[in-house]
């Protein structure tokens, strides 16, 4: 068992989801075109016009769906499933953070998209790992922000 999981109050006392700025969706095309920066980002609407403007910009995405999801095994096999994420997937923290900074296995795209819907719903039914996502999340765009190749997430 690693840090993250021994400890999670130490992730969750870096960020609170509840911090994490609203991205309009007047703003949503600034995100592939670079006027935006990468971010994760509660969205309002996370529906397939934003998977049509991530096509459209060459843009890899990939739709988590939380509904329903309360707890964070629950969460762990909808990224699993949601992102297909490779058999390798440890469904921990730290692992979510390798597959996150690690995105070969999608292959070479001009930036990422993840997309995760069900969010609030989560977050108010098990705040400490949704904060535990959020920083995980807000991590892997800080790794991805100073290279080439663009990661951002939008939660809604």
């Amino acid at each position: 068992m690693s840090d993250h999981d021994e400890n999670p109050k130490r992730w969750c006392d870096m960020t609170s989801p509840v911090e994490l700025p609203e991205l309009p969706p007047a703003d949503l095309p600034g995100l592939f075109d670079a006027s935006v920066p990468p971010g994760v980002y509660r969205f309002p609407s996370v529906g397939p016009d934003a998977l049509m403007q991530a096509d459209a910009a060459g843009w890899f995405d990939a739709v988590v769906d939380l509904t329903g999801v309360t707890n964070k095994a629950d969460f762990m096999e909808r990224c699993a499933t949601g992102l297909e994420l490779p058999d390798y997937f440890g469904r921990n923290w730290d692992a979510l953070a390798d597959v996150l900074t690690d995105l070969s296995w999608w292959g070479k795209s001009r930036g990422y998209l993840v997309l995760a819907t069900g969010w609030s719903e989560f977050e108010q039914a098990d705040p400490q790992d949704a904060a535990e996502a959020a920083n995980v999340f807000s991590a892997a765009v800080g790794f991805w922000s100073v290279r080439e190749t663009p990661l951002s997430i939008l939660l809604g």
